[in-house]
């Protein structure tokens, strides 16, 4: 008797684990149709859908009664609406602000629209938290946020309260490139070394620099500029930091202060007006590169 207990009892671990595996790499497959919005930010329509689809698969996985194919079944008509759903809401405003909803503003021109949080029942309460989750602790800094229907807030500072950009100084910068990652746990990706259109040889160069060997980077970026910077296996060992761009300027400074001085120590005007001249135009060359040698 307890023999044939102990088989019972074997054969709905094993249904439950044969249930479990389908309706895993069911689902997964379910969610790479929807799409990476099905993970991230989701409208109301979405969070029921997914809500109702986790339900029936743990129903399912656990109702060891009921046929497996009634689960896929019920999963398969919600997921096909639901991406019914989203291809009609690419296609219609009307129906994507009817299904995933409108933000709601909060604060306009720096005054807190009362009305809208008692529609969205919110109070100043969890505003103000709201706020402070966005690194915002003075209400009074705000001129404009809003509540997304995806739930989050959008701030907007005040003008005066926003920090400083290149642009609010006037000063070009340079464009950025996306880092290409050479070593990654310890192993370099010969791609991405290509990539960044250098070579091993290289790389090895720029280790000696820092006074390290390849077997002690664990990770390591090379940016649009040519500057390495590498993290080590050993965590104690102090991170060496670029040195390409801080020498170069230090050497075009220095070129520029030795001209000056060659100026005032000349007697020939004309070695003057030279060195003058030079020391001139390599001061607006440090200029033109102090964004891309400084940054």
């Amino acid at each position: 008797m307890n023999l044939n207990v102990w088989g019972d009892e074997m054969s709905e671990w094993s249904h439950i684990i044969v249930r479990s595996l389908v309706f895993i790499a069911f689902l997964f497959v379910m969610t790479k149709i929807l799409g990476k919005k099905q993970i991230s930010e989701i409208s109301f329509f979405e969070y029921i859908v997914g809500m109702t689809i986790g339900s029936i698969a743990g129903e399912v996985i656990m109702g060891l009664d009921g046929p497996i194919g009634h689960g896929i079944l019920a999963i398969s008509i919600f997921g096909v609406i639901a991406f019914l759903v989203s291809i009609i809401s690419l296609k219609s405003n009307s129906f994507r602000d009817f299904v995933e909803g409108k933000g709601t503003i909060f604060i306009k021109d720096g005054k807190i629209m009362e009305d809208n949080l008692k529609k969205e029942k919110y109070s100043t309460d969890a505003l103000s938290t709201l706020l402070r989750q966005k690194d915002v602790f003075n209400m009074a800094d705000v001129e404009f946020a809003m509540l997304e229907s995806t739930g989050e807030l959008t701030v907007l500072l005040k003008k005066e309260n926003r920090p400083l950009t290149p642009k609010d100084l006037n000063m070009k910068m340079p464009k950025d490139k996306v880092p290409q990652t050479i070593i990654r746990d310890g192993q370099i990706v010969n791609n991405a070394l290509a990539a960044a259109g250098k070579d091993r040889k290289w790389l090895n160069i720029e280790l000696d620099k820092l006074g390290i060997t390849l077997d002690n980077v664990f990770f390591a970026q090379v940016d649009s500029y040519g500057d390495l910077t590498v993290d080590l296996f050993d965590d104690k060992m102090k991170q060496p930091s670029p040195q390409t761009k801080p020498l170069l300027m230090a050497m075009l400074k220095k070129c520029q202060a030795d001209l000056e001085i060659f100026e005032l120590e000349t007697d020939s005007n004309t070695a003057k007006q030279m060195y003058k001249k030079n020391a001139k135009k390599l001061d607006e060359v440090i200029k033109i590169l102090s964004p891309y040698l400084n940054g």
